[in-house]
């Protein structure tokens, strides 16, 4: 079910007050950024000895098409009394993202919409302890946007003499996953007998 921002309020009371729906279980609420939505992003028509690439610098990345909304919020609800479950889907076109908080319909919402404010930055207006949940206090930035950098320049580790969390430079090399294929007496999980003569 689509539902606008402005009406999300009264549509969540509706369906968890009218009897014939009875939607009382929130069972989650998640954020969604459709900013790259229906955009291929691997270019697979060739590959070369590095891998498939996927360097490409493309700065901040905008919504498809302005009629998009960039972000939006999905709740999924339970109805026991009726056996049936129904997903809700609520868009936000503000700047940072902000929607009602539905916490006084459901109470279970409070930790969702702190994880979708940490990892997304939707603002829930309402809520009454919105801050990080799964981040550091100091952490820049919102994982789970597809502009968020891949990779940094800084990690975070806790340091024993110092007995706090750190920052430091980056220390791990980026990875290419491709699998390596090696074919005949090259191979070295071949058994001697059954090389060709």
């Amino acid at each position: 079910m689509e539902v606008a921002a402005a009406d999300l309020l009264d549509v969540c009371t509706t369906l968890r007050d009218d009897a014939s729906l009875a939607f009382h279980q929130l069972t989650d609420l998640c954020g969604v950024d459709y900013s790259t939505y229906g955009r291929a992003d691997w270019e697979t028509a060739s590959a070369s000895t590095a891998g498939f690439s996927r360097g490409v610098d493309r700065g901040i990345v905008k919504a498809a098409s302005a009629d998009e909304p960039r972000f939006c919020v999905v709740y999924h609800l339970l109805s026991f009394e009726h056996n049936k479950r129904l997903r809700v889907r609520a868009a936000t076109t503000d700047d940072p993202p902000r929607i009602p908080s539905v916490i006084d319909i459901w109470p279970a919402a409070d930790w969702f919409e702190r994880e979708a404010f940490d990892m997304y930055g939707i603002l829930f207006d309402g809520h009454p302890d919105l801050r990080r949940i799964l981040t550091d206090y100091g952490f820049i930035g919102h994982p789970f946007r597809k502009d968020f950098p891949l990779e940094g320049h800084v990690e975070v580790r806790y340091d024993e003499q110092q007995g706090r969390v750190i920052y430091q430079p980056v220390t791990i090399e980026n990875r290419v996953l491709v699998p390596r294929v090696i074919r005949g007496e090259q191979n070295p999980l071949r058994p001697a007998d059954t090389k060709e003569a």
